[in-house]
């Protein structure tokens, strides 16, 4: 028996008063239905007007028309940002833009804008909009702060997902420490961090050097955000930019890293052609592997992985402190005939402005992330981060041979073992002595102890099997 039934058998002054009360139940149900709805997906932008928003540091133009938010270049103006009047923390971001060529923008989130921090300049990440050559659309870049984050380098099939002179879809997934954006549904930056937990959503204006560039064009539309049941997109297996020490992320775990230090232990590591771990030079504390300071003409105290390595993917965090030198080493033997001589093919690690290794070599072939006096990195100073900061290394050895290091998400040297080329250059080099130098199928991985402090953390490896 329905309700209507059931309240029709009851006297009519009853059945009135049961029907109003049953109706404001209902009303009240169905107002906070929609209130929780109202709550979990926002409408950020109303369609009308800027309500809800606020100009900072620049005076670029903006403006509303036929439902979109309209950006206008203005030259000899600072980057301009569009912020929302509200912080927030965990959401999912969706909204479409689309940008004329030749100019630049970005999507702000969990970004601030703080009196005591460069005079209020915003800071913090930005989806970048990005329609040049470069094609970096939908990396992470950490405006004002720390730079890039996340270029595109690291996912390069991402950068054919931005359509030039269309309308484009942005999704931004920020839950905890985990930001991931897509552009027109295709994956293309993962950063894990904890910088900024939370902050403002802003849609930038670029500034513009050029007087013919003013009047160039941004537009925004549909933009909405989801604040409640929260679902992040499937797993993947792009690249993964995860700057917690010692961590390693879900879709790490899935796309094959694993920790080659543990952040805590020796364990894994050793003297090379010796079984201990030289706790003495080597300084294990907070998450950080630092080898001590020594003096001028001490014993160096090298350390190794106990496990062979062939083809495979090698990130560390490194930090000099001034006038450092170091090295990451890999393909390393330990021989008989080398008589205790530690070689393998070196990722420098050195503060070129105040270590005199930096001027040596041929053609700046012993500066950072070089392969040490091979072949010079390209010189990025984009790339590099100041003595006393965290640099991220990598190091992928595919196994064709080829061969790449990596800067702060830079590729800054590329080369194949045993070609012709590469062996003109060792034969030039300080290794031209040793047999079949940097040819050997497996080796050891190698943190160099060159008498001067320097720390490593977040030290994790992918072993490489198929050719990419």
């Amino acid at each position: 028996m329905d309700v209507g039934t059931i309240i029709s058998l009851i006297p009519k002054p009853c059945s009135d008063l049961l029907m109003k009360i049953f109706s404001i139940i209902l009303c009240t149900f169905l107002s906070v239905g929609a209130l929780g709805q109202k709550t979990a997906t926002i409408n950020l932008f109303n369609g009308k007007d800027l309500r809800g928003w606020k100009i900072l540091n620049g005076k670029a133009k903006y403006e509303v028309k036929n439902g979109e938010i309209v950006g206008t270049t203005v030259h000899g103006e600072p980057n301009s940002f569009l912020v929302t009047e509200q912080e927030y923390g965990d959401f999912i971001l969706t909204l479409d833009f689309k940008i004329d060529p030749g100019t630049n923008s970005g999507i702000q989130f969990r970004s601030e804008s703080k009196p005591d921090y460069q005079e209020g300049r915003v800071h913090g990440y930005q989806l970048e909009i990005d329609p040049s050559e470069r094609a970096w659309t939908g990396g992470i870049y950490d405006e004002a702060r720390r730079l890039w984050l996340y270029p595109l380098e690291y996912n390069i099939p991402a950068k054919k997902a931005f359509k030039q002179n269309e309308w484009n879809k942005v999704r931004i997934e920020c839950i905890g420490n985990t930001m991931r954006t897509f552009i027109n549904d295709v994956p293309t930056a993962h950063l894990v961090d904890d910088m900024t937990p939370k902050g403002f959503i802003a849609l930038q204006v670029h500034s513009v050097r050029n007087p013919e560039d003013a009047g160039k064009q941004v537009r925004f539309r549909n933009i909405k955000l989801q604040t409640q049941d929260l679902k992040p997109s499937p797993a993947d297996d792009s690249f993964v930019a995860n700057l917690m020490p010692n961590t390693l992320s879900d879709q790490e775990k899935k796309n094959g890293y694993s920790l080659l230090w543990d952040g805590r232990t020796a364990t894994g590591w050793r003297a090379p052609y010796g079984k201990e771990f030289p706790a003495n030079i080597w300084e294990i504390k907070d998450g950080t592997l630092t080898v001590k300071p020594q003096p001028a003409g001490a014993k160096h105290s090298d350390i190794v992985t106990e496990k062979e390595f062939g083809a495979f993917d090698l990130q560390f965090e490194f930090k000099l402190t001034p006038g450092a030198n170091s090295g990451v080493k890999y393909f390393v033997v330990e021989e008989e005939k080398l008589k205790g001589a530690v070689i393998g093919l070196e990722y420098q690690v050195l503060d070129d402005e105040k270590h005199p290794d930096a001027k040596q070599g041929a053609a700046g072939n012993r500066t950072q992330a070089s392969l040490y006096d091979l072949i010079p990195a390209i010189q990025n100073n984009r790339g590099k981060h100041k003595v006393g900061e965290w640099n991220l290394g990598r190091i992928v050895v595919y196994p064709d041979n080829r061969v790449e290091h990596w800067l702060n998400g830079y590729k800054v040297v590329e080369y194949q073992r045993g070609t012709p080329i590469y062996n003109a250059l060792v034969a030039r080099s300080k290794y031209a002595d040793f047999e079949n130098f940097g040819m050997t199928e497996k080796g050891h991985i190698l943190l160099q102890d060159h008498s001067d402090e320097v720390s490593f953390r977040s030290i994790k490896i992918k072993e490489l099997n198929a050719i990419p």
